[in-house]
């Protein structure tokens, strides 16, 4: 797979941060910290989950949604490109990754509704 070298220069630069792992999704792959999915991975771009108040950080740098096509129609989650300078310095890339995982923290679970 392309992705993967890419993919480990990402676990790498995020290396400070616990438990961090990439797990395949739907032809990409999602990052974790613990239990806290709080980015993709996706053609060769870095996204991290974003809520009201930070992603106004991304889109000021120009960074964009995370978009998908389903049944014809372009859906958007709630995750920005991380800007190309962010990524290169792991320090910065570990503080941004960190909002992303509170962000991820704060958002309540999804559970299963009971079938009757």
């Amino acid at each position: 797979m392309p992705d993967d070298s890419f993919k480990e220069f990402v676990l790498d630069q995020l290396s400070a941060l616990p438990d961090v792992r990439a797990k395949a999704m739907f032809g990409a792959h999602g990052i974790y910290s613990g239990e806290h999915f709080f980015g993709i991975l996706d053609e060769g771009r870095l996204f991290f989950k974003t809520d009201a108040g930070s992603q106004a950080e991304y889109t000021s740098r120009g960074m964009g949604p995370f978009t998908y096509e389903m049944k014809g129609k372009v859906m958007t989650m709630g995750y920005h490109e991380v800007p190309p300078e962010i990524l290169e310095q792991p320090q910065e890339l570990v503080i941004w990754a960190r909002q992303a995982i509170g962000v991820a923290k704060a958002k309540p679970k999804l559970k299963a509704k009971a079938k009757k």
